[in-house]
């Protein structure tokens, strides 16, 4: 009986995706053949470990096998052409499109700077992965052989075993669920069709993207056996943080911008960064600090090529932590002209509170205590 493949890849059942790619990389190294030469047992670890990971790795399969095995009709208790497609059928979504099981996806990361996420980019990424070995190019052959249909699975990849109308399906354990078997292997991979390689990609990165976008390019990821379809490659981009822009939940930008008080007061036309250069935006008389300013089109461009969004500008009243003599007199003149006007006063009443009178001090406070 076969070994449990979580026992092969030595996790446990609750292992994460990342804890099985781990696990399945470190025991791939130790045990590929091309660096035990010397032990003839190497080759056998390897498929298993191949076979183990290629069922973990794929969440599809994961689940039938946690659920003990995939079930599925047996075209043998049926009659006609509908039982021998159901099998077809049954063949199809296990092994995948394209003949064999699917290689594995892959995800790498790459970092951009704020102005290269805002404008787009083309970036080269390098990544290892199993791919095809160049000497046999993925049929796990000795070159002038080739490998031939699996005698006991007919090349289905599927070893099936009847329990009443139901059979229980797993990887055909002659050919590993290949549905070919090498009789004479390739020097290089040993049989396996696959080799531990680095390989470079150019990703195009779309304008705008934001920090922790996964960028999915399809068909890069590990090859799969015997030729069959690839897995795809994730690029996950980390973004830089920028010292002027921030980024807001709805995915326009936020600039925090500082008027004076003078500016507040009086209005004013101030100018402001853009992604592309400066733009100038009107202060309003009166201005309150926290107020925002809108420029409608000014910020990263949306998905799919829809506009662009907005660049919101929060304006803060800058106070002055120093000022010379003739500033505060300014102020103490700015004060008396607002002849006592209190702004918490509003919210106190609306709280029912009644504004605090002054406590009163020197001699004041003495005429009070001593009548």
């Amino acid at each position: 009986m076969a070994r449990d493949f979580y026992d092969v890849l030595g996790v446990e059942k609750k292992a994460t995706d990342e804890e099985i790619k781990k696990a399945y990389r470190t025991l791939a190294r130790e045990n590929h053949p091309d660096r035990n030469p010397d032990d003839p047992a190497a080759e056998e670890r390897f498929k298993e470990i191949q076979g183990a990971y290629d069922t973990l790795s794929d969440p599809e399969k994961r689940r039938d096998y946690d659920s003990g095995g995939a079930f599925g009709f047996d075209p043998r208790n049926f009659a006609g052409g509908a039982a021998q497609n159901l099998g077809d059928i049954f063949s199809f979504f296990t092994r995948g499109r394209g003949g064999g099981m699917r290689g594995s996806d892959l995800e790498t990361d790459v970092s951009l700077s704020f102005d290269q996420a805002m404008a787009g980019t083309e970036i080269t990424v390098t990544v290892p992965k199993q791919a095809a070995c160049t000497t046999c190019h993925g049929s796990g052959a000795k070159p002038g052989t080739a490998p031939h249909t699996c005698p006991r699975c007919q090349g289905r990849g599927i070893d099936s075993q009847s329990q009443g109308i139901f059979s229980i399906s797993q990887p055909c354990p002659a050919c590993g669920g290949r549905g070919q078997v090498v009789d004479d292997p390739c020097p290089t991979c040993q049989g396996a069709g696959l080799t531990m390689q680095r390989k470079r990609y150019r990703v195009n990165v779309p304008a705008g993207v934001h920090d922790g976008s996964r960028i999915r390019v399809a068909g890069k990821g590990e090859d799969g056996p015997a030729g069959s379809e690839p897995g795809d490659l994730y690029v996950r981009v980390h973004v830089a943080p920028s010292p002027i822009f921030g980024r807001r939940s709805d995915g326009n930008l936020e600039v925090r911008v500082p008027i004076t008080i003078p500016e507040a007061i009086n209005g004013a036309t101030v100018e402001v960064p853009t992604l592309d250069g400066t733009k100038r935006i009107r202060v309003p008389p009166g201005t309150q600090h926290g107020t925002i300013q809108r420029l409608r089109g000014e910020g990263p461009p949306r998905p799919g090529g829809r506009g662009r969004r907005d660049i919101h500008y929060r304006l803060e009243v800058e106070v002055p932590s120093d000022l010379p003599r003739a500033g505060r007199r300014a102020v103490d003149d700015l004060a008396k002209a607002l002849n006592g006007h209190n702004p918490r006063e509003r919210i106190l009443n609306a709280a029912g509170k009644r504004p605090a009178q002054e406590k009163p001090t020197g001699a004041e406070e003495k005429m009070e205590a001593n009548p």
